[in-house]
Parts: structure tokens; sequence; C-alpha cells
């Protein structure tokens, strides 16, 4: 969101304050009560949970849950606006999944206009995807939304004792609730995501309490897409703290390198798409091409599409292959709709697809919006077979897996290549085996033995080619001693 416009607060609030003899429930009653005018910044600190967004493990449930032992947001109202959020949170463990033990995670991150980074152990790391959001986080607090309405001509309605509040700023709509005894309550935006389109957004506010002076919520949940990604019970609130982030000079000097897709011929016909944190395959078929993935965003998405086209001019792709559902893992789905190709995807999933996609793109239409195509699915269950009537693409399901439910992996029984996503992320090659194998690539191997699958080569979405042999070291399985004599 541009935040000039959300410049120069306090003049406006001023003047929406003058003389305030309004009733209560109103705007400037709100922001008397408040104090807003005088609040040009605030830190708030508190304990709860976060939850991951787009990481669900069952397709349209709820984000998975961290315990937060530590929370605190800094917000200026100043021009332009910049804001700080640091977190201690630890995952929280589900009895009916076997993951991985959770890690403490450390983030701190920063906002300063449309420059946003992350500090981590080796600097400063930009995300300019970020700045968005976390201007939101910002004009989204309670004396944040007082401010920008009353700089933004907001529009105000009676309602339930109080006031309907509603504004604009950039492409960006707000609209929020006051109630009759003056406190915001709710103020709900939407985002723009790859997956779910204009993601609405909202955070509610009760329990408002002094402290030390200051009146502010106790209580903070924020939700998106219909399900929570914040619950802080707020502990500590200091008004108008000193803040002043400099931003980074590697943040300033950030560009965005270009989407690259590199090629490596796994077999005839078959290409490892490979560059940045997530890849995909080009399956070469006699009269058209299979995509496995789709990952990220639109433009690696479309990135994957061109590469394809450029490596086999002429053929259709006929189907993209969906791993699950995680956003990372579907961002770049739909400009393959845009083309035409059919989605295959788990049937657990595709019910989700079908509502997300069929959410509004107003705030950034995708080439499938703008092309007007409905998507088309098959849905896979245990198994499912895509052929040319020469090479087989067999499609199985991940069972038991604690990553994801709607879990795939695909196979190549003629070349004995396999591609998994999430299942196994491959070491470097100089790395140890680890101490305590990872559940997630011991259930990997244990369903490529109950499926029989003779693997050479396993072309993982994250990370490295590598051989079945690779798998086994890492969990600690010894080599099968036929195994073991052929190589000799």
């Amino acid at each position: 969101m541009h935040l000039r416009k959300l410049g120069m607060l306090s003049v406006g609030l001023a003047m929406v304050l003058a003389g305030c003899s309004e009733p209560a429930g109103t705007l400037p009653a709100a922001s008397k009560a408040l104090d807003a005018d005088a609040t040009t910044s605030i830190t708030f600190a508190g304990t709860g949970k976060w939850y991951q967004f787009g990481q669900a493990p069952v397709a349209g449930q709820a984000w998975p849950a961290f315990d937060v032992t530590a929370y605190t947001q800094t917000a200026s109202y100043a021009e332009p606006a910049s804001g700080r959020v640091e977190i201690t949170r630890l995952q929280v463990i589900d009895p009916n999944r076997v993951r991985p033990a959770p890690v403490e995670q450390k983030v701190d991150q920063y906002v300063v206009g449309a420059q946003a980074w992350n500090v981590v152990p080796s600097g400063a790391a930009a995300q300019p995807v970020a700045a968005e959001e976390r201007a939101v986080e910002i004009w989204a607090t309670p004396h944040g939304f007082l401010r920008a309405a009353a700089a933004n001509k907001a529009t105000v309605t009676a309602a339930d004792g109080g006031s309907e509040v509603s504004f604009s700023a950039g492409k960006l709509k707000f609209t929020g609730s006051i109630n009759a005894q003056n406190e915001v309550t709710r103020v709900s935006t939407a985002f723009d995501n790859p997956v779910t389109g204009d993601t609405p957004v909202e955070f509610t506010y009760s329990g408002y309490k002094d402290f030390g002076g200051v009146r502010f919520p106790s209580r903070i949940v924020r939700t998106q897409f219909g399900h929570p990604v914040l619950e802080i019970d707020v502990a500590s609130v200091t008004k108008n703290p000193q803040v002043a982030f400099a931003v980074p000079d590697d943040v300033k000097n950030y560009t965005a390198p270009p989407i690259n897709v590199e090629v490596e011929q796994l077999a005839a016909g078959v290409h490892y798409l490979r560059g940045g944190s997530h890849h995909s395959l080009l399956i070469d078929q006699s009269d058209h091409l299979v995509i496995i993935e789709g990952p990220q965003s639109e433009a690696r998405g479309q990135a994957v599409i061109d590469k394809a086209k450029e490596l086999v001019p002429g053929k259709p792709i006929r189907y993209v292959i969906n791993t699950h559902v995680h956003f990372d893992h579907s961002g770049g789905l739909r400009p393959f709709v845009a083309e035409g190709a059919t989605i295959v995807t788990h049937e657990s999933v595709r019910p989700f697809y079908e509502a997300a996609w069929a959410n509004p793109r107003t705030l950034n239409p995708d080439a499938a919006s703008k092309s007007g195509k409905a998507a088309t699915f098959e849905a896979v269950g245990d198994k499912h077979v895509l052929t040319d009537g020469v090479r087989p693409i067999e499609v199985h399901a991940i069972q038991g897996s604690g990553h994801a439910d709607g879990f795939l992996m695909v196979y190549l029984p003629n070349e004995k290549i396999l591609t998994e996503a999430d299942a196994w992320s491959p070491l470097a090659p100089d790395a140890p085996a680890p101490a305590t194998p990872n559940p997630y690539n011991v259930n990997l191997y244990e369903n490529i033995q109950r499926l029989g699958l003779d693997v050479a080569t396993i072309a993982p979405i994250h990370g490295r080619r590598v051989t079945l042999a690779d798998l086994r070291r890492d969990i600690g399985v010894p080599e099968p001693a036929a195994a073991k004599a052929k190589a000799k």
C-alpha cells in the first residue's frame, strides 16, 4: 500500500476532533477516548499463538499453530510509517501427526515505508513482498485505524450503537467498527495472495483496559482467509516510544533477482527445471507436455511454462501435477489454468482449490482471471496413471506423512525416477547424516518400499538430484546386499 496518503495524520485528526461533542460511538469520540491524536507511536507486548498461513496440513482447515512465548509490536504513525514485530515461537505438537521435533524460532521483522526486511543471523534480508502486509499491521492497530480514517475522509455510518467506518488507501479498502464505549473492536481489509486471491484479513480487539495511562485492548485476534493467524493476550503497552528504524544499505540497494529456470536432463524427454528454492519437472509425451509442480507464485509458474515451451515448442501443456496444497507448492498453478492445462491433485484438495480460486481477484488480476478460463481438475486417490501409451506417469499418494494430507509423489517406471516435495529435502553432499532421522524422510522410504518402486534417481522439488542410497544414508537404513553387489 502506498502510504503517502496516510501521512500528516495529526493535522487531519485534529480537524476531526475540533470541538468534539460527538455522541459516543462515533469516530471523533473514539479518537478522543483513545487519545489517538497524541499517539504518534505505540509498542505492545504479550503472549499467545501464531499460525502459519498457507501451510494447513489438511486443505481448507486451520493453519498450524505455534505457541508464542514473546510477542512485541511497535508501530510508528509518522511519515513514512514504520514498524517492528518480534516473535519467539515454537510449533505446537499435534498428537495425531508424526513431525520432526519442534525448534524454537525467533523472528525480527521490520518495515519502513515501502521497504521491508528481516534480521537474520547473516544480516538483513530484504522482504519486499511483505511491505504491504506489514504496513497494514500498523494501520490496523486501534490508534492507527483512527488516524488513517481521519486522514482518508472515512465514511461513517451508525451501526449497533456505535459506528461503521470505511475508507480507501491506495488499492486497499478498510472497514472498522467502533462500539458505544468508543473502542475500535474490528478492522478488516484484504491482501492479494496467489492462491486465495483477494484474501480477507480481520483484526478483532476486545477487553480494553488501562495500561499505565493508555487505553488499549487486552486481547487481539487476527484471522486470514477464515482462520486465525495471530492470537495475543496483551501484557504491556507503551505510548509514544522513540522509533527510528534505519533501513540497512543491503535493503535500500536490493534488486530482486530475475526468475531463473535451469535445465538438467534426467532422461530422454525428462527435464529437471531447477532454480531458486523450488523446482519443477517437464515430461515430454508424444503429443503433449506434463509439468510436475507449479510452485511459489504466478511469476514462477509462468517462467516454468515459458521454459517448457522453449525446450519443446509446439506441444500443449496438458497436465500440471500438484504435490500438495501448501501455498509455496501451489502458488504458481494458476498460470497453467490460463494455458488450458488440467490440474492433477489429490481428491481431498480439489474442493479447497475450487473455493479459493472462486474468490475475487481485483487487487492483482492474474493470467487465469484475465483469461476467463475455469480450472479443470483430475482428482487422484491412492494411485493415478497418466500415459501417452509409451511413457506411464504414476501419481501415488504418500500415506501416513505428518506433513500434509493429500500428499502426492510421482514415479516414472521406465526411467526409475521419483519426484517428491517436502517428504525429503536432501542435505548438501558433504553434510553428515542426521543423528536422528527426520520422520518425513523415513515415511517417504516406507512408502517407496510399500509400493515396491524401483527407484534409481530422486529429483526432489527442494534440493538436488540424488539416489535412493542417499535417502537410505540419511535415515540410517543399510543398503541391501543385492544393491551392494550390483554396485561392485
